[in-house]
């Protein structure tokens, strides 16, 4: 059973920093592209950063670049984000997903649709 289980969300003042984590479980997770989407209210989810299966290819959204990183941890097969310099508008429920990549090392694709799998999401509230 494939399970995607976000942790570290939460209230943080602007300025600050977050450090997301996704604990993957149920699929071989070396065989995954794996990032973080979020959705704010009355808005369209929105890729925030990818990174694939091997983890030698990230791509972020131009609004967090600079200002975020993600990571992936083969021994706990979890995937990381740590966004600084937090904006109010980076106010958002974050998502982890997972993409199948038969073939491609560096293959990180940011459309949600081409995701197999998704997290419950874990709210992020940056207050000004």
């Amino acid at each position: 059973q494939v399970q995607l289980v976000e942790s570290g969300g939460g209230l943080v003042q602007a300025g600050g920093s977050l450090s997301l984590a996704c604990a993957a479980s149920g699929f071989t997770f070396s065989n995954y592209a794996m990032a973080w989407f979020r959705q704010a209210p009355g808005k369209d989810r929105e890729f925030v950063a990818t990174i694939s299966k091997t983890g030698l290819n990230t791509n972020y959204r131009d609004s967090v670049k600079g200002r975020a990183t993600i990571s992936r941890d083969y021994a706990q097969n979890t995937v990381h984000l740590q966004v600084n310099s937090l904006k109010p508008e980076d106010t958002a429920v974050y998502y982890c997903a997972a993409k199948y990549i038969p073939s491609g090392d560096m293959y990180a694709p940011s459309d949600a649709f081409l995701y197999d799998y998704w997290g419950q999401g874990t709210q992020v509230t940056v207050s000004l």
